[in-house]
């Protein structure tokens, strides 16, 4: 295996602030969010409010948590009154508190109403999903990264993966094209020993690109370490076998010349995660954070203007 200082180098982890998302990914999602529910048109709002009505809105936390999707918030409302007024009160990433008041809208009050629900759905799943993340990073105190999976709401990952970020935690791959991830499947299915495989798998995407490798005990997981796998996921394994199998899969790799991430994968809630995160390992992933996360409680006050 070639020294690691002749390795490229590998992508830097998916942390930290998140940059804003771009409004051609938020209309993506939100103009058919808003036609599914507006269809045809408001039967409520056109017959209960007068036509050019203007109202404001405001935005509350009923619960503490952490914000993400403001943006998307916002651009709800402009595309259902490109002359609304947003004021946004606080920040993507910032912590509230029951009661909070998060943003201000003023426009057309037909518009807000139709605006409202979509803003709401996008905006309190988000929040809850940066919530749980920020949840679970500050439970592992430093000792691992929490990190999301693909377990994502279709056609929804660039969001949620946002809100992972807000929360305080990392992405890891957005799919099956940026990074390897030969799990139990791709094993049983390759025809060939797994030290075979990741030889092959590595000469054919070169040293640049990441190559995770799940275990299912420690004889896989000693197998992936000594193939240069740069990610050895210990899927199901209890704190105990993980922590006595970690020191092993170090001094693999240090006698292999090539850096070694270990994961732990499965099973990881607020319950487990204080001694899976002492194990020694890595990076937590958590397919929680976004497959079954609870909404942020967020309420949108609408009054009329004179």
């Amino acid at each position: 295996m070639s020294p690691i200082h002749e390795m490229p180098p590998l992508p830097a982890p998916r942390v930290g602030p998140p940059a804003p998302l771009a409004t051609e990914e938020i209309d993506a999602v939100l103009r058919p969010a808003l036609a599914e529910d507006s269809g045809l048109g408001d039967l409520s709002g056109q017959h209960a409010v007068p036509a050019g009505a203007r109202a404001r809105a405001r935005l509350v936390a009923k619960a503490a948590g952490r914000i993400a999707g403001l943006d998307v918030f916002a651009r709800a409302f402009e595309l259902c009154d490109p002359n609304a007024r947003v004021q946004l009160l606080v920040a993507d990433g910032d912590a509230v508190t029951p009661g909070a008041e998060l943003a201000l809208v003023e426009g057309d009050a037909r518009a807000l109403l139709v605006a409202e629900r979509i803003a709401l759905n996008f905006l309190q799943r988000m929040s809850g999903i940066a919530t749980r993340t920020a949840s679970l990073v500050e439970l592992a105190a430093g000792r691992a990264r929490i990190l999301d999976t693909r377990k994502t709401t279709p056609l929804l990952r660039k969001l949620e993966r946002f809100a992972v970020r807000c929360g305080g935690g990392e992405n890891h791959r957005f799919g099956l094209f940026d990074e390897v991830m030969l799990k139990e499947n791709h094993i049983d299915l390759a025809g060939m020993p797994l030290p075979e495989l990741l030889a092959k798998v590595r000469a054919e995407v070169g040293d640049g690109v990441r190559i995770t490798c799940e275990a299912r005990d420690e004889a896989e997981a000693e197998s992936a370490a000594r193939g240069g796998a740069d990610v050895v996921m210990l899927d199901n394994l209890s704190p105990e076998r993980m922590a006595a199998v970690a020191p092993r899969l170090r001094s693999i790799a240090a006698e292999t010349g090539r850096p070694l991430e270990l994961e732990a994968s499965g099973g990881i809630s607020e319950r487990t995660l204080d001694a899976v995160a002492a194990a020694g390992v890595d990076r937590l992933s958590v397919g929680g954070l976004t497959h079954s996360v609870q909404s942020l409680d967020l309420s949108l006050y609408l009054e009329p203007l004179g």
